[in-house]
C-alpha cells in the first residue's frame, strides 16, 4: 500500500497538465504588478464613477476581466484590495459591499475560464479540461451579471452606502474615450489564452504559456518589469504550487485508500438503494459540498470527493461534465465562506486596520446568496 502511494504521488506529480497550474499561477502574480489593473480601475473611475454604485460595479467587471486572464481566484481578490479598495472606502462606501464585492469578484477566477481549479477537476475526473472551460463561460457571465444586479438594486435603495462621485471629480467624454486604450492590453491577452484553446491551436498547458509569456510582455510594455518584482513573482509562484502539489500528494493518497477499500463502491450501492428521487441526492450533494468548503480547501475537496461520487452522478444519469461545472459554481462559495475562505484571508491581509474580520465576513453574505442563485439556476437550466 505504501509503494502504491509513493508511485501514484510521483505520476501525479509529473503529469503534462499539471504544468498548467505554476504557469497560470506566474501570470497572475505577474500581472498583479504589470499596471492593468491600475489601468482597468482608472478606467472604471472615470466611467462608471457617476453612478450610484459604480465603482463596485466596475470592479465586479475588472475581476471578471482578471478571471479571463489568469484563472486564480486570490490573484483578483489581492490585486483589487490594493487598487480599487482605498479610492471606494475614500468615497463614502460602506465597508460591508466594498469588501463584499472585492471578495466575491476574485473567486470568479475559478468559474471564467482560463481556471486552475478546472484544470485539476477535468484531470481528477478524466474530463475534457477545454469542454470544461467552454462550460463555465456562460454560468461566469450569469454570476457576474448577478453581483451587478445585486449592487445597482442595493445602492438604489441605499444611495448611502455607494454614491456617486460629486461632480467637480467627472471627466469629459474625450476624456473617457481617451482611457480605452488601457482595455488593448487585457483583450490582446484573453484573446490569446482563450482563443489559443478554443481554435485547438493550443491544449490548456501550451496556453498557460502562452499567457505567462503574454503577462511578462504586458509587464515590460507598462515599465514594470524588473528584477526585484519578477524574483517575487517566482518566489510567490513556486510556494503556491508546492502548496498545491502537497494537497494533491495527500488527496491521492487517501483517494487510493477509499478505492482499496471500497468505500466509493459502498457508497455507491448505499444511494443506488435508496428510493430517493435522483434530483434530491444531486441537491444533497450539493449541500455538503457546501458545508465542505467552509472546512477545507476546494483543490483538496475535488480530489477526495471526485472518485467518490462521479461514479453515482453516471449511475444516476446526469452529464458529468455539467456535473463539473455545478462542482466548480460550488467550489466557488468555499472561496470566499468562512471560516476557511481564501479569498476572505487575502483581503484581511490588504485591507486597512479600521476594517475588521466582521466587516468582511458581513459584506460577504448576500454574495454567497448571489452565488447560490448562480449555482440553482445552472441547475434548473442545465443548457446553460
Amino acid at each position: 500500500g505504501l509503494y502504491s502511494i509513493a508511485t501514484t504521488a510521483y505520476g501525479e506529480m509529473t503529469i503534462f497538465v499539471f504544468l498548467a497550474v505554476p504557469l497560470f499561477i506566474l501570470m497572475a502574480e505577474v500581472l498583479s504588478f504589470s499596471g492593468i489593473a491600475d489601468d482597468l480601475f482608472d478606467l472604471v473611475y472615470k466611467w462608471m464613477g457617476p453612478f450610484r454604485g459604480g465603482l463596485a460595479i466596475g470592479t465586479v467587471i475588472i475581476c471578471a476581466v482578471f478571471a479571463a486572464m489568469v484563472g486564480v481566484s486570490t490573484a483578483a481578490a489581492a490585486t483589487m484590495g490594493l487598487v480599487a479598495l482605498p479610492p471606494m472606502l475614500q468615497r463614502g462606501y460602506s465597508k460591508e459591499l466594498v469588501t463584499g464585492t472585492i471578495a466575491a469578484g476574485g473567486a470568479l477566477g475559478i468559474l471564467i475560464p482560463p481556471s486552475v481549479i478546472m484544470i485539476i477537476l477535468g484531470h481528477s475526473a478524466e474530463l475534457s479540461i477545454g469542454q470544461l472551460f467552454l462550460g463555465g463561460m456562460i454560468p461566469g457571465v450569469v454570476l457576474t451579471i448577478i453581483f451587478i444586479i445585486y449592487i445597482g438594486i442595493r445602492s438604489f435603495l441605499n444611495p448611502e452606502i455607494a454614491p456617486a462621485l460629486p461632480p467637480e471629480e467627472r471627466v469629459s467624454w474625450p476624456e473617457k474615450l481617451r482611457m480605452l486604450y488601457s482595455l488593448l492590453p487585457p483583450t490582446l491577452l484573453v484573446i490569446g489564452v482563450l482563443g489559443s484553446i478554443y481554435t485547438g491551436i493550443c491544449t490548456p498547458t501550451e496556453a498557460a504559456a502562452v499567457g505567462a509569456l503574454g503577462s511578462l510582455l504586458s509587464a515590460a510594455f507598462t515599465r514594470r518589469l524588473n528584477w526585484a518584482n519578477f524574483n517575487h513573482a517566482l518566489k510567490r509562484t513556486g510556494s503556491l504550487t508546492v502548496m498545491i502539489l502537497w494537497i494533491t500528494i495527500g488527496a491521492v493518497s487517501f483517494t487510493n485508500i477509499i478505492t482499496v477499500s471500497g468505500v466509493s463502491g459502498w457508497l455507491h450501492d448505499l444511494i443506488a438503494g435508496l428510493n430517493v428521487n435522483r434530483w434530491v441526492i444531486l441537491t444533497g450533494m450539493q449541500f455538503f459540498f457546501f458545508i465542505l468548503g467552509c472546512c477545507l480547501d476546494p483543490v483538496g475537496i475535488i480530489l477526495i470527493t471526485t472518485p467518490i461520487f462521479l461514479p453515482v452522478v453516471i449511475s444516476m444519469g446526469f452529464d458529468p461534465l455539467w456535473f463539473g461545472v455545478l462542482f466548480v459554481i460550488n467550489m466557488e462559495m468555499a472561496y470566499v465562506t468562512p471560516p476557511f475562505g481564501f479569498n476572505l484571508f487575502v483581503l484581511r491581509g490588504v485591507v486597512p486596520p479600521e476594517v475588521s474580520m466582521m466587516d468582511i465576513y458581513k459584506g460577504i453574505v448576500p454574495f454567497v446568496g448571489c452565488q447560490a442563485l448562480c449555482l440553482a439556476l445552472m441547475m434548473i437550466f442545465p443548457d446553460l
